[in-house]
């Protein structure tokens, strides 16, 4: 009877300590993933932090239908370096190409334009040349976009986000900044 006993209790104590640990490790897992998430403002926070705290806005120009859009959400986007590298460094901002709704950016509003089917804001970065996804680069409030269009791996994106991050731009090409460049992802 006492062995029974012992063996019960030691049952009962490790099924306690395996729910303790499944709680600290889920815990430790919801830790993280909220951290590892982008914080996207819309246009007119941006506005508003670029006055207050100016750095580079990247700016997420996508569609609903578009499948490569997606893709970048979720591959792209929530990489742990990329998420880090763009909250600390950039205002990131999610914009719907077609959306109806007006965009104020620049002391100009754009409306959704019925002959092109996005809105002008569309137009206007993308230098009237529309495809999806596009990723937008404004260095400050007054700059004129830089647009990369299509999808982004994040090893691509890693020079993109380096060389606006870290104030490159200001004093190189682009070109020349890739011949120097190396990779940390």
């Amino acid at each position: 009877m006492h062995r029974t006993y012992v063996y019960h209790l030691m049952t009962k104590n490790v099924k306690f300590i395996l729910v303790g640990f499944l709680f600290i490790l889920c815990s430790f897992k919801v830790t993280l993933t909220t951290h590892d998430k982008l914080t996207w403002i819309n246009m007119e926070q941006l506005k508003e932090k670029m006055k207050s705290d100016p750095k580079p806005a990247l700016i997420d120009l996508y569609t609903n239908w578009c499948y490569w859009c997606k893709v970048m959400d979720k591959k792209t986007y929530t990489n742990a370096k990329v998420v880090s590298y763009i909250n600390e460094h950039f205002y990131p901002v999610k914009v719907d190409a077609e959306t109806k709704n007006v965009i104020d950016w620049k002391n100009k509003s754009y409306a959704y334009n019925e002959n092109y089917k996005v809105n002008d804001f569309t137009m206007y970065v993308t230098s009237g040349q529309p495809g999806f996804p596009t990723t937008v680069i404004f260095t400050d409030e007054h700059s004129d976009p830089i647009s990369i269009q299509g999808f982004l791996e994040p090893k691509e994106m890693e020079p993109i986000l380096k060389y606006f991050g870290e104030g490159a731009y200001k004093t190189e090409s682009f070109e020349v900044f890739k011949t120097t460049f190396k990779s940390m992802w």
